[in-house]
């Protein structure tokens, strides 16, 4: 099964930086593909939300609460993806969630959803 392994997470003022890694792994012998690869957040009470997504084509979708002030990006030979957040806000404070779909061919042709098991983030002066 695809794994994922976030880091990243921590605590920063208002208006201060933040970058979210996330890399995805498996067994020896795995074959697979990451199709689209993104971020989630959800805060204390609510719904887990999508922040980014990216497919493996480069196609780009953000919530417009971040739109401007996070971007999104991957690295395919790396299969990880990250999240680079700028202008951090306390709204902002939640966990974050990395999720992958792919597909996997071992031991058969599947579709698979994998989720990390998020990395928490806190805007705060």
């Amino acid at each position: 099964q695809v794994q994922l392994v976030e880091s990243g997470g921590g605590l920063v003022q208002p208006g201060g930086s933040l970058r979210l890694s996330c890399a995805t792994s498996a067994a020896s012998g795995s074959i697979f593909r990451i199709n689209t690869m993104g971020w989630y957040r959800q805060a204390p009470g609510q719904q887990r939300d999508l922040v980014a997504t990216t497919t493996n084509s480069g196609l780009t979708n953000y919530a417009d609460s971040v739109k401007g002030r996070f971007t999104v990006s991957r690295d395919n030979a790396k299969n990880t993806v990250y999240l680079q957040m700028n202008s951090l806000k306390a709204e902002d404070t939640a966990v974050y969630y990395c999720n992958v779909n792919g597909t996997s061919w071992t031991p058969l042709r599947r579709s698979f959803r994998s989720w990390g098991q998020g990395t928490q983030v806190i805007v705060s002066s």
